[in-house]
């Protein structure tokens, strides 16, 4: 992919430390692509961990998470996003649990990481943890990632209650998570109901966005103080992604803030609308690729045909002498070589994105 200076949704990420004391251990990212020279669809991708472990442990975790993952993302084609995700989560965790064996210090942490790609206006996410991915839409919110945590299977099982789950000595134990010694499985499930099921879930991977949509990509330390009801009431209420970021945050905070704090808001314009060009992907590409191929071989076929049929029909008159035919060699106009732009990926910033007005919601 070839990297853009400006989004082409609008974007806003804040991160806090929390009020407990201790260090910042969520890592963020987000950067802007086209797929390539030729085809100009706009891509964005952000990417969000919170650290895991004592003493540093969580920040090194955290931002290898980031950069493996960024990297990966940067360096692909865009062809297969859950491959490529699935790819990513594979070599930072890997990285994570290299770098931990290999310092004492480190051993034991780990990540979470919670990714949004948003390719044209199709959506696709990954998690591995308890961070969390939310879709607001009109007046609803809803949370498309599923928690991997003790708790979380509690619920499903019926064991306990969401109430319950809350202040369970349990909530924080994670079930899934970077750097862990078989590296995990990303979670591809996009819950746009409650009550779908796995597999319905995985299948809305690629839904289309539509104008004035938020995605929040948040740690726990947001959704352990917030409700859901509440994150939807601030982000309809504030005029501009800016204030919707600094009002969570301060929610939280004013309750504890015993954990880091990270939100990450992706909007779609109210005018969005992309190109007819666009909107072209890659399997249509490859469909128009293949007939032109198969009509220039039907054309060629036909020509060399004709051309032995008529060879065949000259020598075939012994009394006539054949004539001499003297025709110029064949030419081929040389095929000009594709260069591959070397894509440099900087290392991800912890700088917030350019704010763009939020257009209210209606």
């Amino acid at each position: 992919m070839n990297r853009t200076s400006r989004a082409h949704l609008n974007v806003e990420a804040h991160t806090h430390a929390g009020l407990s004391g201790k260090n910042n251990e969520d890592r963020f990212s987000v950067a802007s692509f086209t797929l390539d020279a030729q085809q100009t669809t706009p891509v964005l991708f952000a990417v969000l961990a919170d650290g895991i472990g004592g003493h540093k442990g969580g920040e090194v975790a955290a931002e290898l998470a980031v950069n493996h993952i960024m990297e990966t993302i940067a360096n692909s084609d865009g062809r297969h996003p859950q491959r490529i995700m699935q790819e990513a989560v594979t070599l930072a965790s890997d990285a994570i649990a290299a770098r931990a064996a290999d310092d004492e210090n480190l051993k034991g942490m780990g990540s979470t990481c919670a990714a949004a790609w948003v390719i044209g206006d199709k959506l696709y996410i990954a998690s591995v943890g308890d961070s969390r991915i939310y879709l607001i839409r009109g007046g609803r919110i809803q949370q498309l990632t599923v928690d991997h945590t003790w708790v979380q299977e509690a619920i499903e099982k019926n064991i306990l209650t969401p109430e319950e789950a809350r202040e369970h000595p349990n909530v924080h134990v994670i079930r899934r998570y970077l750097g862990s010694p078989m590296p995990p499985q990303a979670d591809f499930r996009m819950k746009l109901f409650d009550d779908e099921n796995d597999e319905r879930a995985e299948n809305n991977q690629g839904a289309r966005l539509q104008p004035h949509d938020v995605v929040l990509l948040c740690s726990d330390g947001l959704t352990d103080l917030v409700w859901n009801d509440e994150i939807l009431e601030i982000i309809r209420a504030k005029n501009n992604l800016k204030d919707a970021a600094n009002a969570l945050i301060e929610l939280a905070n004013s309750r504890g803030g015993h954990d880091n704090i990270t939100a990450i808001l992706l909007a779609v314009p109210a005018q969005f609308k992309l190109n007819k060009d666009q909107r072209t992907n890659w399997t249509t590409w490859a469909i128009a690729a293949s007939l032109s191929f198969l009509c220039l071989v039907a054309v060629v076929s036909l020509l060399t045909f004709g051309w032995l049929r008529r060879s065949a029909t000259l020598t075939a008159t012994p009394t006539v002498p054949p004539p001499t035919l003297t025709s110029p060699p064949p030419t081929s106009a040389p095929i000009p070589a594709t260069l591959t732009p070397t894509l440099t990926v900087p290392p991800p910033s912890l700088t917030p994105w350019p704010t763009d007005a939020l257009e209210a919601t209606p």
